[in-house]
């Protein structure tokens, strides 16, 4: 008895259908899906939280001094002319940084494994490559989903059966975070 699903797929197939739902599933909150996937997903997604959930609180913080270009009003950055050359001013700025202790670090390492890289597009200007940001979904998991169940012991996915699908009759469920 395999002590896993196979759903159909050769496994680097199956390892990137895991990876990519696991993703939505953390970035989104919840996921519509097969009944067979959201078992599968919800192992790789609860070990992920449990790890975050144990990690939480395991860094320091540092204050750093950065160089951070003058802009003017338009967002635009001011120049000067040194030596007949245009140069951008730099003003330095006292910054206050969370610095990862090493088992946190390790954690955060070990979810960019599982995870993939989500790209966030502003609704207003969507379609438009400029505006569009990273989202750091380590981060996420360790500062907004973690300390929401640190109270609790496992269980924080659920699992809620919607039906059959039209087309093939597969057993459709909502995957959500609890």
């Amino acid at each position: 008895m395999a002590k896993y699903r196979k759903l159909g797929r050769t496994s680097d197939q199956r390892k990137a259908l895991i990876r990519s739902q696991v993703t939505a599933l953390l970035y989104h909150g919840k996921i519509v899906t097969t009944e067979a996937k959201a078992k599968e997903i919800r192992k790789v997604a609860e070990g992920l939280i449990a790890l975050a959930v144990k990690e939480r609180d395991n860094f320091e913080e540092v204050t750093v001094t950065a160089k951070v270009a003058r802009k003017d009003k338009d967002g635009k950055r001011v120049k000067e002319v040194v030596d007949g050359k245009k140069v951008t001013v730099y003003d330095e700025v006292e910054k206050k940084i969370k610095k990862d202790l090493p088992s946190r670090l390790h954690a955060r390492r070990q979810m960019l494994k599982v995870l993939y890289p989500v790209k966030e597009v502003p609704k207003e200007a969507a379609g438009r490559k400029k505006n569009t940001k990273q989202v750091d979904l380590p981060d996420k998991l360790f500062t907004e989903i973690a300390p929401k169940y640190a109270d609790r012991n496992g269980g924080y996915t659920r699992i809620v059966k919607i039906g059959q699908r039209k087309g093939d009759g597969a057993l459709e469920v909502l995957l959500e975070l609890v």
